[in-house]
């Protein structure tokens, strides 16, 4: 699930691809029609669903297109890669610990948007990203794998983020390994 650029979508791709990650990437889901991460995944030739948040009046209805994309498509695991909308119990239940969410700070630090203007204003030295499961709390889930990112001296909100950006399309591929093995453990 991407709104954005899709980097963090393309570096899941590459690591499925190419390693380390055993996994396959079947579906992205975009909810702004046009965007980078969509051109991403028709240049990679990964199928992609486009669900035009505007068009839902509930988050609910969203969230149940979500499910039944996801549903056609037999997804195991489930990424928010920079889904820029927050998701209702609905999704959540559809996916029990199967629900992914890579956020760019060290959590429960900065939760929410503009995590990296958060760390900034609060003049912290030290931020990262997070690999968390998705839960009804905003950025609140069980914490799979962190990152830690120094805050430089004349570090701007572009400069933080990139760096930030890099550790995150390390530490995903990780999180969803780390996420799937206690699935299947789960399963028995």
């Amino acid at each position: 699930m991407a709104s954005g650029h899709g980097s963090n979508f393309e570096a899941l791709v590459s690591s499925c691809r190419h390693g380390p990650l055993n996994a396959s990437v079947e579906l992205l889901v975009v909810n702004n029609p046009g965007c980078g991460a969509q051109r991403r995944a028709e240049r990679l030739a990964v199928d992609c669903v486009s669900l035009d948040h505007r068009l839902y009046r509930q988050r609910q209805d969203l969230d149940q297109a979500l499910i039944e994309a996801f549903a056609a498509a037999r997804i195991d695991l489930v990424v928010m890669a920079g889904w820029m909308r927050i998701v209702t119990p609905r999704l959540i239940e559809a996916f029990p610990a199967r629900l992914l969410n890579i956020h760019p700070s060290l959590l429960p630090s900065f939760r929410g948007q503009d995590a990296v203007g958060q760390a900034l204003a609060a003049g912290v030295t030290l931020t990262g990203c997070t690999a968390h499961l998705v839960s009804e709390v905003v950025d609140g889930g069980a914490i799979l794998a962190q990152a830690a990112v120094p805050v430089l001296d004349g570090d701007s909100h572009s400069s933080l983020a990139e760096r930030i950006q890099r550790q995150e399309h390390r530490l995903l591929p990780l999180a969803v390994a780390l996420a799937a093995q206690r699935w299947k453990q789960a399963q028995g």
